[in-house]
């Protein structure tokens, strides 16, 4: 109990998320044994860290920074438009098309978010669209990044519960394709009554095929990550390591923006997002075992399997969990607590690991656009000026849409598990 407090106070007073689970950890170390168990905390942090493909994520991550700093991100945009603008607000269809296209470089939610609040949320508004209206058609975009691979959130579950992270990136392909167009539909069915701009021309062949010309350079960049790992030529660190040689070389020799001085900076920048996700990690762990010792998990599990032991009420709840915690607990964090024990029921009612991997994925993808505390939510309020509630009740269709999508997958295996099992891995 007093473990809980202490989390739930630090969380009130605005402590960063990551320190209030180290707080209460520790504080949980020592109701365990007293002061001296202090001593074991540093090991089991750096044993939570000690996996050798969560070299993958800082990697990725470099990519990404790499390929935005070039003027990439700009290529996809209009792409994107050129490929969707015929539509009735061509601009939301071409924000969510670009996500997909954006998915492959960096993979984060949060990351996809800032971009687009910086550049397509305003392009936007200057064409007509309500500030808060291209905030939830953005927010509801930034989830497809963390969905298609590659994925820091996909890496980290793979490495912690020893599941195929190709298999996972696999099996995003199809959701994250799935949640884009369920998203223009829900956009061309409000279209009229958000007054959204009339259709602009269709792009004539010439422009579609220059408009590709310019982005090859960056739709190059997932072929080659999903190529090697799906095809069984590198692991996901090899790839990302790759990513990061290719989108050098794009900087250098073709772009030439990447100077001494650049990289420097971006490889801080790198740096510091990964050191933020590796002490979320690290400190989460003492916390996970502070639980075990307790056995909160297994708590947990007979509450769960106390309500019911019918396959499609359980996973409900799983999902109904892991999206509510996920509105005030950062999403790595959750799958370090609370992924063992979900994916020991998940199991016994007959999921395969990747299967619930990607509901439990796609569960807390949701969860970083879910109002009171979404992440996406919060990047799009401080980057744009919008009200957060504001962007919330134009959110609402986008998230019923997309939890439609995770119910479909959780429920048939068959369509979950159809790449992974064409390419061996399920």
């Amino acid at each position: 109990m007093i473990v809980a407090i202490a989390f739930g106070l630090l969380l009130i007073i605005g402590t960063p998320i990551g320190f209030s689970i180290g707080i209460a950890g520790l504080v949980g170390i020592v109701q365990m044994g007293g002061p001296q168990f202090l001593a074991m905390g540093p090991s089991r942090m750096f044993n939570s860290l000690d996996i050798f493909p969560f070299l993958a994520m800082p990697f990725f991550i470099l990519a990404g920074e790499i390929m935005n700093h070039v003027g990439i991100t700009q290529q996809l945009m209009r792409f994107a438009h050129v490929l969707v603008g015929h539509f009735r607000g061509g601009l939301a269809h071409a924000n969510m098309v670009a996500s997909v296209l954006f998915a492959g470089l960096t993979g984060a939610a949060t990351a996809d978010a800032a971009a687009f609040g910086k550049t397509l949320v305003p392009e936007m508004v200057r064409q007509g669209y309500r500030r808060d209206y291209a905030c939830a058609v953005t927010a509801a975009g930034s989830i497809i990044g963390p969905t298609i691979p590659p994925s820091g959130i996909m890496v980290v579950y793979g490495s912690l519960m020893g599941v195929s992270i190709g298999g996972l990136f696999a099996a995003g392909i199809l959701p994250g394709l799935l949640i884009c167009a369920v998203c223009m539909a829900v956009i061309a069915l409000g279209a009229r009554r958000n007054g959204l701009p009339e259709p602009e021309r269709r792009a004539t062949f010439g422009e579609l095929m220059g408009a590709f010309f310019r982005s090859i350079a960056a739709l190059i960049m997932p072929l080659i990550i999903l190529g090697g790992i799906l095809g069984g030529v590198v692991t996901p660190t090899e790839a990302a390591s790759v990513a990061v040689a290719y989108a050098l070389a794009l900087g250098v020799f073709v772009y030439r923006n990447i100077t001494f001085k650049v990289l420097c900076r971006l490889l801080l920048r790198t740096a510091v997002v990964s050191g933020v996700i590796f002490v979320i990690i690290g400190f989460a762990s003492t916390l996970g075992w502070w639980m075990s010792f307790n056995r909160v998990p297994q708590a947990i599990a007979e509450a769960m399997l106390a309500i019911s032991e019918n396959r499609y009420v359980l996973i409900l709840l799983i999902i109904g969990l892991l999206m509510l915690i996920g509105t005030i607990m950062d999403v790595t964090a959750i799958l370090i607590i609370l992924a063992p024990v979900l994916l020991q029921i998940a199991l016994q009612i007959g999921l395969e690991p990747i299967h619930a991997g990607i509901i439990f994925i796609i569960a807390l993808n949701i969860s970083l656009m879910t109002p009171p505390v979404g992440a996406c939510l919060f990047v799009l309020s401080s980057v744009t000026g919008e009200k957060l509630e504001r962007i919330a009740m134009k959110l609402w269709p986008f998230l019923v849409a997309e939890i439609a999508v995770l119910v479909l997958f959780a429920f048939w295996e068959d369509m979950a598990l159809l790449i992974p099992r064409w390419l061996g891995f399920a």
